[in-house]
């Protein structure tokens, strides 16, 4: 009996790094915090936006870079504080790669938001959809860089 293309993809995903990581139960406990941190992040980043937008009547651009500078700090301090406590390393040297993850999701939230604002969302609609869409990146980013556990 042969085996679905899919079957040997699962196979294969599970004797991978990946795979071994799914299988463990700390990065799930992990992930939900990071999410927990980032649902945190979301509503400081809308909320900074929204007031950036319609009280101080910045360009949306311009809301998105401050707003975001507002939310990298409090993801910052809660995911080295509780998400990745075990992997703290240098508060300095921590703090300049997760900008640096940030900073990537801040391009791809810019790139994000300009798209479904051309594609006729409202800006705070498109903003709140753009960071959902640019999450994976510092998930990923800061998982596997900003606080990857020492060897």
């Amino acid at each position: 009996m042969e085996r679905s293309s899919s079957a040997g993809f699962a196979a294969a995903l599970a004797r991978t790094r990946a795979g071994r990581a799914l299988r463990r139960s700390h990065n799930w406990v992990q992930l939900a915090k990071f999410t927990a941190v980032g649902a945190s992040g979301y509503v400081v980043n809308l909320a900074v936006f929204t007031a950036l937008l319609l009280g101080a009547d910045l360009d949306h651009r311009l809301a998105a870079v401050g707003s975001f500078l507002v939310a990298v700090t409090n993801n910052y301090t809660w995911n080295r504080l509780w998400t990745f406590h075990g992997q703290r390393g240098h508060v300095a040297y921590q703090g300049a790669r997760f900008f640096v993850v940030a900073l990537l999701a801040l391009v791809a939230n810019l790139v994000a938001l300009e798209v479904l604002i051309a594609l006729g969302l409202p800006e705070i609609a498109a903003q709140a959809i753009a960071i959902v869409l640019v999450t994976p990146i510092n998930f990923v980013g800061n998982k596997l860089w900003t606080f990857r556990r020492n060897r």
